[in-house]
């Protein structure tokens, strides 16, 4: 303990934190004045909201510090993660605790919050300045242990990242990597300071957290501070409006860069593809590389994976969905048809049938379909069976707003004018786009796999058992999006056997066809396609089945089993 109540070593960290908490206070200031009037309402009216305020706490918890859904994918990543966080987290706390818990220090006479605001550092230069207790000490002692471990996970992920479970990581310049550096170097400085005392390492400590503090704001360790306002407006119900802006810019700013989507995206199949992942998106946009940006938001297949597997939860297909909004894309439509095509009542129908353009295309699917609604005594009409208008979304995938709000007012006139209560679709593409895009006040949306389990369970079909070994790939519009699992599942285990894919639910593969993509060659698309083929294969099954119409015209082309759409396989089974 030394008995002064001063040492100008402790300067570098004082005007380190002195420029990252003014730094994070103008950024703040910034995303909430770039909200819109209605954003930043929803957002101060979230924090006093009971529900969003137990949702921020939990989360602020389990993502920043605690690290959660790390740990739910792998366990070392998880720990080191937490281990760095928490422990960091947790001597700061200890700091603060023994500030006011012990006695006062030599020549500080104040007692409670007095004692910290003129030294703010004392917390974290606590064992210079003053005794510890026994119990203090051994907390400090392990934290700051915890905290070294994970450091050394960080190392060896940084050599041989296949040793902890990473294929593939993330390429950083030179600011990035030097940061890293004085990241893992603060705590071994504070450990050999702590119990040497000598003077050097205090002012190593010091200056290793200046160092740290100044290179925050423009590296990727913004997160640290970003990802708790990002929480704050995530609960809020809040969507990005522009790429680079408000909410998207407290996203972008929140990504870790720690690279797990990479694994994770289905274009790196193929290493070369690599780069066009979630990460080095989020990456060029911190960066302001528009161009590179707009590439790679052109390049993805928005099927949501990326988003599934983050372990702070970034919104990115929605960002990359703003990006493309933000391009005047040259793209002629005509849409004077729509005038043209007439609405009609159809007070008998309680049902109504949507295809779509890919079940159309797909004709095996909507023959499946009659036979199905037939057989259980459905009332039904279909909507489209002589060609229809499209749901609207590939117009929406390309950034054409407008021209998709046409269509989309065009279908909810044709829908609300058909007296029916129910719409039922095939296609999970049209699924999506239905149930977050129109506005059908009093109709129930359903996907085919929904409608027929409900049919199974109600007793108005009967199917026959066989023993074909199935397994059931999970569409991303279906599957990622809105949780689909269960119903499918149980009907194909009401007809045969279901085989598990290697990878299910929310981490399924993308079968490579997807119309979110614009730069994809036929090539790449087929590497995507074989690799979701091999893992749906896993198991050895007889048929694969899935429940969309552009999985199904996918999948055929590089499989060595049939592949049906569920609605084939039961209509098959009817007895």
């Amino acid at each position: 303990m030394n008995s002064q109540i001063f040492h100008p070593f402790v300067l570098p960290f004082v005007i380190g934190m002195a420029f990252v908490l003014a730094y994070c206070v103008v950024g703040l200031f910034r995303v909430i004045g770039q909200l819109p009037k209605d954003d930043r309402k929803k957002f101060w009216r979230s924090l006093v909201t009971p529900k969003t305020a137990w949702a921020n706490i939990r989360d602020l918890f389990g993502d920043c510090l605690f690290h959660v859904k790390i740990w739910k994918r792998n366990p070392v990543l998880g720990y080191m993660h937490s281990a760095i966080a928490f422990g960091w987290f947790m001597i700061i706390v200890i700091g603060h605790v023994m500030l006011f818990t012990l006695k006062p220090l030599e020549g500080v006479e104040a007692e409670g919050l007095a004692r910290i605001f003129p030294n703010f550092y004392y917390p974290i230069f606590f064992k210079h300045f003053a005794e510890e207790t026994p119990i203090f000490a051994f907390l400090m002692d392990f934290f700051l242990l915890m905290i070294i471990s994970g450091i050394l996970i960080a190392v060896v992920k940084k050599i041989h990242s296949k040793m902890v479970g990473v294929k593939r990581i993330m390429h950083f310049g030179f600011a990035d990597n030097m940061i890293r550096f004085a990241l893992w170097t603060i705590f071994p400085f504070r450990l050999i300071a702590e119990k040497s005392d000598i003077m050097a390492f205090w002012w190593l400590y010091s200056l290793d957290l200046m160092v740290f503090m100044f290179m925050l704001p423009f590296t990727r360790y913004m997160h640290i501070p970003t990802e708790a306002l990002f929480i704050l407006l995530r609960h809020a119900g809040l969507k990005p409006r522009e790429p680079r802006k408000g909410y998207a810019l407290a996203q972008i700013y929140s990504c870790p860069s720690c690279g797990l989507c990479i694994d994770a995206c289905p274009m790196s199949v193929n290493d070369k593809n690599s780069g066009n992942t979630s990460a080095y998106f989020m990456k060029r946009l911190r960066n302001g590389d528009k161009e590179e940006a707009q590439r790679i938001a052109e390049t993805c297949m928005q099927c949501g994976k990326c988003v599934a597997v983050c372990p702070v939860s970034i919104e990115s297909c929605d960002i990359k969905m703003s990006q493309r909004e933000a391009v005047p894309y040259q793209i002629k439509s005509d849409h004077s048809y729509l005038e043209n095509v007439a609405a009609e009542t159809k007070e008998n129908a309680k049902v109504l049938y949507f295809a779509g353009c890919m079940t159309q295309l797909t004709p095996k699917i909507m023959r499946s379909m009659k036979q199905i609604m037939e057989a259980a005594g459905e009332k039904y009409e279909f909507m489209d069976q002589d060609g229809g208008i499209c749901c609207g979304r590939p117009m929406l995938l390309s950034g054409k707003k407008a021209e998709a709000q046409a269509m989309m007012a065009k279908n909810t006139e044709l829908i609300m004018k058909s007296g029916a209560k129910r719409l039922v679709l095939s296609c999970p593409i049209c699924y999506k786009v239905f149930k977050e895009e129109y506005h059908l006040e009093g109709i129930e949306i359903l996907h085919h796999t929904q409608y027929i389990n409900e049919l199974l369970k109600k007793g108005k079909l009967k199917v026959e058992q066989n023993d074909i070994n199935y397994v059931y790939h999970d569409p991303c519009e279906l599957g990622r999006a809105f949780g689909v699992y269960d119903e499918p599942r149980e009907v194909i285990g009401s007809i045969g056997h279901l085989r598990k894919a290697k990878s299910e639910k929310e981490l399924s593969i993308c079968c490579g066809g997807s119309l979110g993509s614009f730069n994809l060659t036929q090539q790449e698309r087929d590497e995507i396609t074989a690799n979701s083929v091999n893992d749906l294969m896993f198991n050895h099954p007889d048929e694969i089945v899935t429940a969309c119409p552009l999985c199904l015209k996918t999948f055929a082309r590089k499989s060595a089993v049939a592949v049906k759409d569920i609605a084939e396989v039961v209509a098959s089974q009817l007895r």
